[in-house]
């Protein structure tokens, strides 16, 4: 592994569909631990994550990241192995190429030459990687800082290696993310025959209009920072299999995306009153992936930006947008949180890929934000 590339392709050749991390976290570790970090890897489950530091006191500044990808999907859509990295027109190509292990492969190649360059640099330089942010998330980022909170250990700045661009490395830069709400719904009624519908009670029937209101219900208008929340069925199911039969029950799945306008408890409560109202009879059941978070002021954002233009010349727009993160886990604990990383246009899809040319560029641009916040 002599250069990032290496070392980007290196992981990208490990399969870790999570759960798994398949000792890509042996390599990132034995890499820090040759230049003075302490690692400690810490084990979960079927989860492993490590935390590693270099240095002492505050102010913590601390890499996330994740060595677990989605699985490839269907094989005979890629046009490689997903787990044989082939670079092919300036690309490098291969599962979990942008979604992260390239932007991982940079921040430990990054932290090594800057803490070789600034041993006695100030504070803290940590590294917080789990293999369990694409799965359940519950024994990775969440579990590890349950433990170093119980230990008095605090984050102050954490930039997370996800893939945040849109078009061209650096042009987004993720300063929080929205909170994610599911609701499952079973709407419970009175199977019978179709011929004679005013002795039964179709659930199909009963849940149409209420469906209808949450559709066209606009919760808010978004803010500075968040667009307005969304509403979305993802999945939808009843019936019997016989045409002449009409249904005893319908399950639904529902999702909200939403702003620092709410908080989960009042989506709840704005969810059930307009079932209650449409008289139904039915079981709800929630899920809350995260809050929504946001990092305002302080000192990473500046640092951010400032590491961003220097290396690639573009000034970053700051965003919300997106999907979750392990940032809903570490911003509630106090810590500023921003996410760079490489171009998301392929991430999850078949042929995930990411430009050669932005591995040493997030290399230089993780670089630079150490150097304006940890550098004596």
């Amino acid at each position: 592994m002599d250069t990032t590339l290496d070392f980007a392709k290196e992981l990208i050749a490990r399969d870790s569909v999570t759960p798994k991390d398949n000792g890509c976290q042996q390599i990132m570790a034995a890499k820090l631990e040759a230049v003075g970090f302490t690692v400690e890897h810490l084990r979960y489950g079927e989860v492993d994550n490590f935390w590693a530091k270099h240095g002492t006191g505050g102010p913590v500044f601390c890499f996330a990241g994740h060595t677990d990808v989605v699985p490839p999907g269907p094989r005979e859509d890629w046009n490689t192995d997903p787990f044989e990295p082939v670079i092919s027109d300036g690309k490098l190509y291969g599962r979990g190429a942008g979604d992260m292990k390239a932007a991982l492969a940079a921040m430990v190649d990054a932290a090594v030459d800057f803490v070789s360059a600034n041993p006695d640099h100030t504070g803290t330089l940590a590294f917080l990687i789990t293999s369990d942010e694409e799965g359940p998330a519950q024994d990775g980022t969440k579990a590890v800082l349950r433990e170093l909170q119980k230990r008095g250990e605090a984050i102050d700045w954490c930039v997370i290696g996800e893939p945040s661009s849109t078009d061209q490395l650096g042009d987004v830069v993720k300063v929080g993310r929205r909170g994610s709400l599911s609701g499952m719904l079973r709407v419970h009624g009175s199977q019978g025959h179709v011929a004679y519908p005013h002795l039964a009670e179709n659930p199909i029937e009963t849940f149409a209009p209420a469906l209808a209101e949450l559709y066209a219900t606009r919760l808010d208008e978004g803010n500075e920072f968040f667009p307005p929340t969304s509403f979305q069925v993802v999945q939808l199911e009843s019936g019997t299999g016989f045409p002449n039969v009409t249904p005893g029950e319908l399950y639904t799945r529902f999702n909200f995306r939403y702003s620092t306008e709410w908080h989960h408890e009042q989506i709840r409560e704005h969810i059930a009153g307009i079932l209650d109202k449409h008289k139904l009879n039915y079981t709800l059941d929630w899920h809350l992936s995260g809050e929504p978070f946001l990092t305002e002021g302080g000192e990473l954002i500046p640092a951010v930006q400032a590491a961003v233009r220097e290396e690639t010349g573009l000034d970053p727009t700051l965003s919300t947008t997106g999907g979750t993160s392990d940032g809903r886990f570490i911003a509630p604990a106090g810590a500023q949180v921003v996410e760079v990383g490489a171009v998301n246009a392929t991430i999850h899809k078949c042929n995930e890929e990411v430009l050669v040319a932005d591995i040493d560029r997030m290399k230089g641009i993780y670089g630079r934000i150490l150097g304006k916040l940890l550098a004596n």
